[in-house]
């Protein structure tokens, strides 16, 4: 008996290969009338819809395979005596592969401006359906739902001249994937004016399977968010070094975020999911040099990221350290020649990632996610108070700069920085005021001034001791959310020795 194929789909990419590659194994063809169109342009003989059901197309094309020619002979079962005979008795054949793919919703949805009416004529109906029922019946049905797929479907029906029902249970496991992440964007879009509607849907798509996870006794992969939201490695090309792996993709998350806080040549350096060197200069060969300055044996194997292109030069210094992964828009040819002697991850970029205000920061818990607003917004003087002393302009930039690197450190948080330069990072602490000790010990072991230096907590001062013990360390200025019971004792503690302190009146926890 001759094996039928129903294709109907919107993107045609592959399809004359794919369809001329059943034509050559004897396969009949039956499509829709826009893909017959497309297979009768590239020489190729299909019979269309309207001809096998003889029902014409109606609504403009809403109602083109919905019919019960079409759904009873992707449905039936070949060893059911009443689904043979049911068959025969209304003259219908069986399908034993369906393709089909369906409108572009999320591409259409993307689009600034886009009339809800229009969004609306997006939302396939027919397509999902006959994927559905083609997935159902895989012990006899074939369903082909991606472009990806079109060459081993043909590798393995030119091999064995029919598709094993591992791969036809393979096959419909992906089209329920593809019909659930079609189903999740436009759920997803009719909620979106909800910021956490009763039912959350995403879509994941793998991006990356990765060596191992955190440890190398856990597997991992990389997933992005699906239909159309750029994510960690969207533009994103690897020049040079082995594969990426879960820690180094978690580091690189921490750092893209904070780079992108800087308009001005920036470096960041990234240990652990948490900044050891962050600096700004007046070239990137300055912000390089200061970040690393910052904390040098901290910066050991770490992930460096720099805003601006690597020149010849940059590229000498930065071959001469250990780095886990180096990313920057561009390089130099002799900055790669010298990063390839080594093993580290080169990577750049073609496009910066701008922050996207409707996205949701996700973290897992046992059975569950917390879901919340990603911490995005400018930091700027907007909103602050200076509650006692008086700041300068210089000290006001470290003051801004260390209250935007402080939000990407993990709680307890406290940044010390001078000169646009971070000299004292810690976090993790479940103690403030050890924070605050352990940031002013590593900044003095890496030798560096704390007098006029500012200090950034991520969070309120419990108690005056915090304050007291930065300003007993040189340091003079203090920025800091504010909102305890006893902030009236650390403002006077702080104007009594001369410094100054602004409260943000607004934290930025990060557990």
């Amino acid at each position: 008996m001759t094996k039928r194929a129903l294709i109907s789909i919107y993107d045609k990419s592959g399809l004359e290969e794919f369809a001329r590659g059943l034509v050559e194994l004897g396969w009949e063809l039956v499509a829709s009338s826009d893909t017959t169109e497309a297979l009768n342009s590239f020489g190729l003989k299909a019979t269309s819809v309207e001809e096998l059901t003889k029902s014409p197309e109606m609504l403009g094309g809403r109602v083109k395979t919905l019919h019960p020619s079409i759904h009873a002979a992707i449905l039936a079962r070949r060893d059911r005596e009443d689904d043979v005979a049911a068959l025969s008795e209304n003259a219908i054949e069986p399908f034993d592969l369906v393709c089909v793919n369906f409108y572009p919703f999320a591409k259409v949805v993307a689009r600034y401006g886009v009339r809800e009416e229009d969004a609306v004529e997006m939302i396939d109906i027919g397509g999902p359906t006959i994927a559905r029922a083609a997935a159902k019946n895989y012990a006899y049905v074939a369903v082909v739902s991606r472009a990806d797929q079109y060459s081993f479907v043909l590798d393995e029906l030119r091999q064995s001249g029919e598709l094993s029902e591992d791969t036809r249970r393979q096959l419909a496991g992906e089209a329920f994937a593809t019909t659930a992440a079609y189903e999740s964007a436009i759920a997803a879009w009719f909620a979106d004016r909800e910021a956490f509607p009763e039912t959350m849907t995403t879509t994941l798509i793998k991006v990356l399977d990765l060596p191992y996870g955190e440890n190398p006794h856990q597997r991992g992969a990389f997933y992005a968010e699906a239909y159309g939201r750029r994510h960690l490695l969207s533009r994103v090309e690897q020049l040079h070094g082995r594969e990426l792996t879960f820690n180094n993709l978690n580091d690189l998350s921490t750092a893209r975020l904070i780079i992108d806080e800087f308009t001005l040549p920036a470096c960041v350096i990234v240990k652990q999911a948490n900044p050891c060197g962050v600096a700004v200069g007046a070239s990137p060969e300055e912000s390089f040099i200061r970040a690393l300055s910052a904390d040098p044996s901290s910066a050991y194997g770490a992930v460096v990221i720099l805003n601006r292109p690597i020149s010849a030069e940059l590229g000498k210094m930065l071959s001469e350290q250990f780095i886990e992964v180096l990313f920057a828009p561009a390089y130099a040819q002799k900055a790669i020649d010298a990063l390839r002697e080594l093993e580290t991850r080169v990577l750049t970029h073609y496009e910066r990632r701008r922050g996207d205000p409707s996205e949701k920061d996700y973290k897992r818990v046992l059975g569950g996610l917390l879901a919340q607003d990603r911490d995005w917004g400018l930091e700027d003087r907007s909103g602050m108070e200076v509650v006692c002393g008086e700041i300068s302009e210089e000290a006001w930039g470290d003051l801004l700069f260390a209250w935007k690197v402080v939000k990407h450190v993990t709680s307890n948080a406290i940044v010390i920085a001078k000169g646009l330069q971070t000299i004292g990072i810690c976090g993790g602490q479940p103690s403030r005021l050890d924070a605050v000790k352990v940031a002013i010990e590593r900044a003095r072991e890496n030798g560096h001034d704390l007098s006029g230096a500012a200090l950034a907590s991520d969070s309120l001062f419990p108690f005056s001791d915090g304050p007291k013990l930065v300003l007993e360390a040189g340091i003079e200025y203090i920025v800091q959310p504010g909102g305890s019971k006893r902030d009236r004792e650390s403002i006077e503690a702080v104007n009594e020795a001369g410094g100054a302190m602004v409260f943000t009146h607004r934290r930025h926890l990060r557990h």
